[in-house]
């Protein structure tokens, strides 16, 4: 087998991604996924002490036959066969060598004592070490909990078996298509990146399956909420730096808070609040944004690490952009799936029902289905926006008159009343979020399908985000006033403007994480899941969608 000099060596524990599951092998590999689990973490500790560089092995010519080896973390490679290794331990008595390779788990119960990716991952060792002149006719894979270590030959089915899979995943890395998930696979609970993955998921809405989905067959991998969460940080002139593995929030000499960065999913800074070199480090190594908001709230932008590396994903949505048919069919369900979805909190929330409101929403997204161009689904939008916006003061229950909370129109730029000044700020902190869910996925968020590309605006954050404005951003503000979280005394008015003082935005930003916390049952796929994560899941279908994967982007709809 002779290597392609243009494609990169493949690391030698993606070939052992690879017998484990095609579709993770190209995630990780030609996508650049990568997310950690207990499980990854686990091995990532077992593995520190063979990670450090210790011994030494002379080159195979100088090699001494009674010369002991023991050697740790040693990286090779074979350009003949285009794959490159770091391997844990290297063993050495009367001229043979001995790959070790570290496994935190316990020895299987199977008749070789290991699992197949193993033993190919140590035979893809050992073809290294033959190519470098070495002589190994045996590895060994050491597992921690069993504290075992099990002997793996190399024999000529084995070598034959690697070299199989070698070329299987080269030409799977070259193929533009990803792999078709595992059905019902018991390895897929485990899997880090089966979240990115959405087996279940994508198999239910696969072309053959697409509006049959059975939600006894969806199975819940993903976790219903995130472990890390958003810090904001809005007191003026502070400054947040990076002191172990913990975020300070620093003003003067004293510090005011503390969050770990483990815990961390971004960091959002408010006005004059500043942050470290050595923090903004930190943050881009480890894929935390950071976000900018004026200090009324206005949306400014990002910081992010190395752009991700799923390129294909990107060229995909450019391609699909630059052409307004492909652009229409997204954006229909986009603006339709949030037509349904305002109607429905209309409907949940109004003391008397606007049936006729209700009706005119009702065509208004079918109508949105069927429109002939994004101007005409800007106009259905728009139509859909006063409808809904002339029975929103129906759902505010608490404080239109004694708190001044009533409602008549939609205004911005400054808002006007308090009301829309508590839209304005829920909707740039909904922006924000997407765009943050974007970048992790791979997407560029300045890129839409239905709102096209202008200056500094994120396009694609405001696509993803129109089906959840009514359900999260909208939501949030009934709750606050109906609950009279908010009153008359949290915010400014000035000149006909009206601004949130720093409390009330604080009372916000609580609510609105409640919000996106907030479990419901998934309406497609049968499982509880929360708000937060319905985003990242829509953005990642969305994904599937412009890639041929599915065959067309699923509308959230809530019931």
């Amino acid at each position: 087998m002779m290597h392609d000099k243009s494609l990169p060596l493949i690391p030698v524990r993606m070939l052992n991604e690879f017998a484990y599951c095609p579709r993770l092998f190209y995630l990780e590999w030609v996508q650049g996924e990568f997310a950690h689990s207990y499980d990854t973490l686990e091995g990532k500790f077992v593995h520190h002490r063979v990670d450090k560089e210790s011994g030494r092995i002379a080159a195979a010519d100088e090699l001494e036959e009674a010369e002991k080896i023991h050697a740790r973390s040693v990286s090779l490679s074979s350009d003949q066969l285009g794959i490159i290794a770091k391997l844990d331990i290297i063993e050495g008595d009367s001229g043979e060598l001995c790959p070790v390779d570290y496994k935190k788990g316990e020895v299987p119960a199977n008749e070789h004592r290991s699992y197949e990716p193993e033993r190919v991952q140590i035979c893809a060792q050992a073809l290294i070490l033959r190519e470098n002149g070495y002589c190994c006719n045996e590895g060994a894979i050491y597992y921690a909990r069993s504290k075992t270590r099990i002997p793996v030959p190399i024999t000529d089915e084995l070598v034959s078996r690697t070299l199989q899979l070698l070329e299987q995943a080269k030409h799977t890395a070259q193929s533009s298509t990803i792999p078709p998930p595992l059905i019902d696979s018991p390895k897929c609970p485990r899997c880090s990146l089966v979240g990115i993955c959405l087996p279940d998921e994508v198999i239910a809405l696969s072309h053959d399956k697409l509006n049959k989905i059975d939600p006894d067959e969806v199975r819940r991998l993903l976790p219903a909420r995130d472990d890390a969460l958003p810090l904001y940080v809005q007191e003026q002139g502070v400054t947040v730096a990076k002191k172990g593995e913990e975020l300070e929030i620093r003003s003067k000499s004293s510090v005011i808070a503390t969050a770990k960065l483990f815990e961390t999913s971004s960091l959002a800074l408010f006005g004059n609040a500043q942050v470290t070199t050595q923090a903004i480090h930190e943050l881009c190594t480890r894929g935390v944004p950071i976000c900018y908001f004026s200090f009324g709230g206005w949306f400014y932008g990002i910081t992010n690490g190395m752009i991700h590396k799923n390129i294909m994903l990107r060229q995909c949505q450019y391609k699909v952009a630059a052409e307004e048919a492909q652009s229409l069919l997204i954006a229909r369900r986009i603006i339709s799936g949030k037509i349904r979805n305002s109607r429905t909190l209309l409907r949940r929330n109004c003391d008397v029902s606007p049936d006729a409101a209700l009706e005119e929403l009702a065509r208004l997204a079918e109508s949105a289905l069927q429109s002939d161009s994004i101007d005409e689904l800007f106009g259905i939008e728009g139509a859909a926006g006063r409808v809904y916006f002339a029975h929103f003061a129906e759902m505010i229950k608490a404080g239109r008159d004694e708190m001044g909370f009533d409602f008549h129109c939609r205004n911005r730029r400054p808002p006007r009343d308090p009301v829309n000044a508590l839209l304005s700020f829920t909707y740039a902190l909904l922006t924000s979020t997407a765009a943050t869910i974007l970048l992790s996925v791979g997407f560029d968020p300045y890129l839409g399908f239905f709102h096209q590309p202008r200056y500094g605006r994120p396009s694609l954050a405001l696509d993803l985000m129109e089906e959840f404005r009514p359900l999260i951003a909208d939501s949030t503000v009934i709750s606050l006033i109906n609950n009279r979280e908010v009153t008359d005394s949290d915010v400014i008015k000035r000149a006909g403007s009206v601004a949130l003082i720093p409390d009330a935005r604080k009372k916000v930003m609580r609510a609105y994480e409640r919000r996106l916390e907030t479990q419901i049952t998934h309406p497609l796929f049968g499982y509880s899941i929360s708000y937060r994560r319905i985003l990242e899941v829509q953005a990642r279908l969305l994904g599937r969608a412009l890639t041929g994967e599915i065959e067309e982007y699923p509308m959230f709809l809530t019931r």
